[in-house]
């Protein structure tokens, strides 16, 4: 545009001639219709016999010389990372110094859909915020343009990523809630203003990144919950035993210090830990982004939490009671055995609120299974069943375990059915 604005005579056939309205209007017509394939256009200008520098502000009358048209090609799958984005409720924005039919004929070819506008449009609008949930094309932009998109982003209550790679990026880039500059034609400047750096400057990878974020999210609310109900059962069984039990039912502690100690040891330990390698669930990008403000303990959690350490520590303290009258020993052995699969139960119970089946997790099965082996052991194996103050559970004992624990996970999916219901 300011080429063609500058010349008043055009080069034709080898020739120097006046460029008149008609050859300014086909020349136009013909770089639109090249920045509407989405290429990239330069006019370019002579002056025939002009020293090799010429002052701007008195630039003699130029002769048109044509069109330098370049082409960068896409990335490979761009668009389907894009889609990939907008399921998972991240919306894609375009700003580019490219001319605004060229910039639109891209962003077509790439999926990202919306208003267009250019820089020169941008600095006419004195309210940007109000149109900036339309408008997701910016084309011909200024440094300044950037950081007033971004500020107009945030003023409406988004989270603003940013990318870039020049000096001129570092404001937006200062200003974004997460700046991310390109690691390999990124300059010093642009990476020192980010928050990160993209080793590959390939848009896939922060896709592939946020996908990565919301699973390690995911494996920490699992981690979290499945160790505070297994804990707070313990103390709850504990607590409503020497209020309720033990008063009024002249019965002891249901555990001992030890039994503590280890049901901590086998259900704390490497099942606990064999969460954090939990694969994702399929549909972890279909998902709309969390609140920012959201805790990993919020109120659904909580709620999760007190239920079933209720749940739990009620049915093993009928367990409790219910083997009042067996041999010294047994019923401490049934409450401290019902607990350890009790927990191991709770981890299934979690993962399936995420879709996951028991045996998606090849660490997860190994530690459960280590663990029911490790009690076993210490009831069956004589000198410890002394040490630990246990006695050998029979066939039948089991089985009452077993039921308990299939009861536990059957009014936990019964109360997830009712809870998901009144929340619909």
């Amino acid at each position: 545009e300011v080429i063609l604005e500058l010349a008043a005579q055009v080069l034709q056939n080898s020739e120097e001639r006046m460029l008149d309205a008609e050859t300014r209007t086909s020349l136009n017509e013909r770089f639109l219709s090249l920045s509407n394939e989405g290429l990239r256009v330069i006019a370019y200008a002579f002056v025939r016999g002009a020293p090799r520098t010429i002052d701007q502000a008195n630039l003699p009358p130029l002769t048109f010389g044509g069109f330098y048209v370049m082409q960068d090609p896409l990335r490979d799958h761009i668009k389907e990372y894009i889609e990939q984005a907008e399921r998972a409720g991240i919306r894609v924005i375009m700003i580019t110094g490219d001319q605004l039919n060229t910039a639109k004929a891209i962003a077509s070819q790439i999926g990202i859909t919306g208003d267009a506008i250019s820089g020169e449009e941008l600095n006419q609008l004195k309210n940007l915020a109000s149109h900036i949930e339309d408008i997701n094309i910016f084309a011909r932009v200024d440094p300044e343009h950037k950081l007033r998109i971004v500020e107009a982003l945030k003023k409406k209550g988004h989270r603003v990523a940013v990318t870039g790679d020049g000096i001129n990026d570092a404001p937006a880039l200062k200003k974004a809630d997460i700046g991310i500059a390109m690691g390999i034609t990124g300059t010093d400047v642009a990476k020192e203003a980010s928050d990160m750096i993209l080793l590959d400057d390939n848009f896939a990878s922060i896709v592939n990144a946020i996908e990565e974020g919301r699973g390690i999210y995911d494996n920490l609310r699992k981690f979290v919950n499945y160790l505070l109900s297994s804990n707070f059962a313990e103390i709850l069984v504990i607590f409503l035993a020497m209020v309720i039990l033990a008063p009024f039912f002249g019965l002891g502690l249901p555990l001992t210090p030890i039994h503590i100690l280890w049901i901590n040891l086998v259900t704390d330990g490497l099942p606990a830990v064999a969460l954090g390698v939990d694969p994702f669930r399929k549909d972890i990008m279909k998902r709309k982004p969390r609140e920012y403000e959201d805790s990993i303990l919020n109120k659904e959690m909580i709620t999760s939490i007190l239920t079933l350490g209720v749940i739990i520590a009620s049915v093993a303290l009928f367990l409790f009671w219910s083997y009042r009258y067996s041999i010294p020993g047994k019923a401490q052995t049934m409450v401290f055995t019902a607990l350890v699969v009790f927990e191991l139960v709770r981890l299934h119970m979690i993962r399936m609120h995420y879709h996951l089946s028991f045996f998606s997790n090849g660490y997860l099965v190994a530690a459960v299974v280590l663990s029911i082996v490790l009690q076993a052991v210490i009831m069956y194996v004589p000198f410890l069943a002394v040490s630990f103050g246990v006695i050998p559970l029979g066939l039948m004992d089991w089985v009452w375990i077993g039921v308990a624990a299939a009861w536990i996970a059957g009014l936990n999916w019964v109360i997830h059915k009712v809870r998901k219901l009144s929340f619909a």
